[in-house]
């Protein structure tokens, strides 16, 4: 309890304080007003520019990202002023509703409500001025994007002379040895700008101690780097080996990529290059990270055999090392792309903010075409070969890799497979572009894909080397969520693949920003955001309290179990309504639009949901009343059991027989319901006797009563009674009744009684006349043979608990009936809901 007194101010003080800073607005001054001079001049510029068609993608998009801070501003100024409009609009409404036509108030009413309202005019013009020019440059923003995005479509459609046309390859070849020969000349006339080789003694050490770094990264630090894993794999344990050998091979994309990247920039530090040369040594990072990172991710998703972890797909050893080695001929293709294409030819397709071509033309476009075709066809083989294997894969039950992940590789390789034949087709025909964009795109979208794969089962490996676990910790929840939520952070990178730009990715998201309406609520990704927080804390503080409550508090009180669930439900629910109405409140959502959507849903509810609203009505009014608690014996719609638990909606009772039941909980308020053990374990069991005609009724009472006083669960007050019913020509029939201190031993009682009855009965010379059972008459006959004796019978048997189908063949010659209800009900279950096996 110390520990909850001084844990409890502290969440108290922290929901506040989210609360408050969720609710209440910023404590901050009106935002300035923008000055609209200069913005008018920008916008009639930008307007007259976009009118003429004359400027290329690069000045369209500095023009677009200036209007975009302008609308920034403009949607702030929105608000300015807002903190004493809102306190005018109080005032005006406290002065009540202006009169209706025809009618008229006092002259100082009148009075007071047009100089508020002419100061509420004043003070929202700035405002409307702002939601004016927020529109207008909201306009142009669209009107930009939409000519990029047609720009953009008519450079993918634009057809380019054949590459097959034998006419070209003559002018391709002898216009690439003229772009290495201009790049010559150009090192060599810096060369000699520079001093030749004694005015490049002074950077000797500098450029031959990056060449010499470069060149030892490139060779034996990624030897190193490349066993490493195998090394670490055979001295780590088994469950930490996976996680730290995916940890360590990234060196085999970090180590050869600095070393590339710095072998680039020591060329670039020379001053040997400039225009020709520049952009050839600029596109050597992107080559070198396709190139290494595709090969590190041929490795992660075939890897060899014998290496550490699941392979992440399923495959045979054979068909992982030839998906490996098409997969590195692919990574290959791609590096050629991005290093030759993107710098030398002037067709490289369209990408991000930037213009289609931002590479001086070195070749003519028939030319360039031609190139650009032998690099399709390889890059279109590769991924042909590839494709050829992934789109046979199936879920196989020897391998732990997911269904959906099987099905979607196979589903990519199948599409990357119509790619690789369509785009060769269309570069062979001219579109050259187009053919470019698909490819490319393509091969890019299957090394997202994989290295998606690679960082699940990764985050996989983490969790289970924390949890300690095997393969069942790899397939918990908390790796699938945190799965989910990577595939969602990457579907913008697959936007930027297939051709978006940045900029596109902003403006969606303002526009998701500004939210949608649903219903005349308006809600945003905020808004949700801050629904989803509060809601969380209030749902986690509401199981902090149930906790204290179940553990700390209501034990040390006189509640019994099914008082203490009842309380512990109830905060429950009282606490999940308050999470929600606060939610909704920092949400800023409008109860007054949800009452309206709550009263188009009440139709639906009270046609189609009328037994839920029943049953979870029924549930507090159980949790409330209490007739039942968790731990009873009761009987209902003819099932009998222990209740295991009470929900808001259902009831789940334990049948004898170990069968689960869920009662609906309007069936426990409508229907009658016989409670065995509540308030009190005590319960009367009547046991039947018949003995021949001819005995004698006083010992036999007698016999009875010392039989019942024997049992250690008999009450001695009341004391147990013994009453003949009747005599009848076949026997004189009796009732022994008692009272037991806990009813749920009743079948156990009554057993070892008719055992007794047995023998005790033998032992004295009473005869038990026979029992008719079906058709068929039984005697039992005493030992000793007796012409003139009575015909013997079977005692009185106690029949199975009800719920066993067992004793449905057998009458009910035994009852038991509850000390408070007086009701008649069978016994064989202990007060812990456990079944007397021993007492049947």
């Amino acid at each position: 309890m110390p520990r909850l007194a001084a844990v409890l101010p502290r969440l108290a003080a922290l929901v506040v304080a989210l609360f408050l800073a969720l609710t209440l607005p910023a404590a901050a001054q009106d935002p300035q007003a923008p000055d609209y001079d200069a913005w008018n001049k920008l916008a009639d510029q930008a307007e007259q520019i976009l009118q003429s068609d004359q400027a290329n993608d690069k000045r369209l998009q500095t023009i677009r990202d200036s209007v975009v801070e302008w609308r920034e501003r403009l949607k702030q100024a929105q608000g300015i002023n807002a903190t004493r409009i809102a306190t005018l609009k109080d005032q005006i409404n406290a002065l009540g509703p202006p009169p209706a036509e025809g009618q008229t108030e006092s002259d100082d009413i009148a009075a007071r409500r047009k100089e508020l309202n002419e100061q509420l005019s004043t003070l929202q013009a700035p405002g409307l001025q702002a939601v004016e020019a927020y529109g207008r440059a909201d306009g142009i923003v669209t009107q930009i994007d939409q000519t990029i995005r047609q720009r953009q479509a008519h450079a993918l459609i634009r057809k380019t002379p054949s590459p097959l046309n034998p006419a070209n390859w003559g002018p391709a070849m002898v216009e690439a040895a003229n772009v290495g020969r201009q790049i010559y000349a150009e090192a060599r006339g810096r060369w000699d700008d520079i001093g030749g080789l004694s005015g490049f003694t002074d950077r000797l050490p500098l450029v031959g101690g990056f060449l010499l770094v470069a060149l030892i990264l490139l060779t034996r630090g990624r030897h190193w780097i490349d066993s490493l894993p195998s090394r670490l794999s055979a001295r780590a344990g088994e469950r930490s080996r996976a996680a730290l050998v995916f940890g360590v091979s990234l060196g085999q994309i970090a180590i050869p990529l600095i070393g590339v990247m710095l072998a680039a920039a020591t060329l670039i530090a020379t001053d040997l290059f400039d225009d020709w040369g520049m952009p050839l040594l600029r596109s050597v990072p992107a080559s070198g990270l396709s190139f290494f990172g595709g090969i590190w991710l041929a490795r992660r998703l075939f890897p060899e055999e014998g290496s550490a972890g699941e392979a992440p797909l399923p495959m045979s050893e054979a068909q992982r090392r030839r998906s490996r080695f098409r997969a590195t001929l692919l990574a290959m293709s791609l590096a050629l792309h991005q290093l030759i294409a993107r710098s030398v030819l002037p067709l490289s397709g369209f990408n991000s903010d930037n213009d289609v071509n931002t590479v001086p033309e070195r070749l003519g476009e028939a030319s360039a075409g031609v190139w650009h075709f032998l690099l399709i066809l390889f890059g279109a083989f590769c991924l042909f070969q590839l494709a050829n294997l992934l789109r046979r894969l199936k879920p196989s039950e020897v391998s732990d890799a997911p269904d959906y992940r099987v099905r979607i590789v196979a589903f990519l390789g199948a599409m990357a497979r119509i790619v690789a034949l369509a785009a060769p087709l269309a570069a062979a025909v001219g579109y050259v572009t187009a053919a470019n964009a698909a490819l490319w795109s393509s091969v890019m979208t299957l090394g997202l894909a994989g290295l998606l794969i690679v960082l699940q089962d990764f985050i996989g490996d983490l969790y289970a080397m924390a949890k300690g676990g095997g393969a069942a910790a790899r397939d918990a929840l908390m790796p699938a969520l945190i799965g989910f939520a990577l595939v969602l952070a990457s579907l913008p990178l697959f936007a930027l693949i297939w051709g978006a730009r940045v900029s596109d990715l902003a403006e969606a998201w303002t526009r998701t920003q500004q939210g949608f309406s649903l219903g005349g609520v308006t809600l945003s990704p905020m808004a949700i955001l801050t629904f989803v927080l509060v809601f969380a804390v209030g749902y986690f503080l509401t199981n902090f309290v149930q906790g204290a409550f179940r553990s700390s508090i209501l034990p040390k009180t006189r509640l019994d179990r099914g008082g203490q669930n009842a309380v512990v439900s109830i905060i429950g629910y009282v606490g999940l309504g308050l999470a929600g109405l606060l939610a909704i409140t920092a949400a800023g959502i409008n109860l007054t639009s949800l009452a309206v959507v709550a009263g188009a849903l009440s139709v639906g509810i009270g046609f189609g949901m009328q037994q839920v609203v029943s049953n979870f009505v029924s549930g507090i009014i159980l949790l409330v009343e209490r007739p039942i608690a968790v731990g009873d014996w009761i009987e209902v719609g003819g099932q009998q059991g222990v209740v295991k638990k009470m929900a808001v909606r259902a009831t789940q009772i334990q049948t004898f027989d170990r069968t689960q039941i869920i009662v609906p909980n309007s069936n426990l308020i409508t229907q009658p319901v016989t409670n065995w053990t509540r308030g009190s374990l005590q319960g009367r069991i009547i046991v039947p006797i018949t003995v021949g005609v001819g005995s004698d009724g006083r010992m036999v009472a007698a016999l009875l009563r010392d039989i019942a006083e024997d049992q250690p669960t008999v009450l001695v007050n009341p004391a147990p009674a013994v009453l003949l019913r009747s005599i009848t020509p076949t026997g004189q029939n009796y009732e022994l009744r008692a009272m037991l201190s806990d009813i749920n031993a009743g079948v156990s009682v009554v057993s070892e009684i008719n055992h007794q009855i047995l023998e005790r009965f033998a032992a004295a010379g009473i005869v038990l006349p026979g029992v008719v059972r079906g058709s068929q008459d039984i005697y039992l006959h005493r030992a000793e043979p007796a012409a003139e004796e009575a015909p013997a019978a079977t005692p009185a048997t106690q029949p199975e608990a009800p719920a066993r189908p067992a004793a449905e063949d057998q009458p009910p010659t035994q009852e038991f009936e509850g000390h408070e209800s007086g009701e008649y009900g069978p016994a064989g279950v202990n007060n812990d809901g456990r079944d007397d096996t021993d007492r049947d």
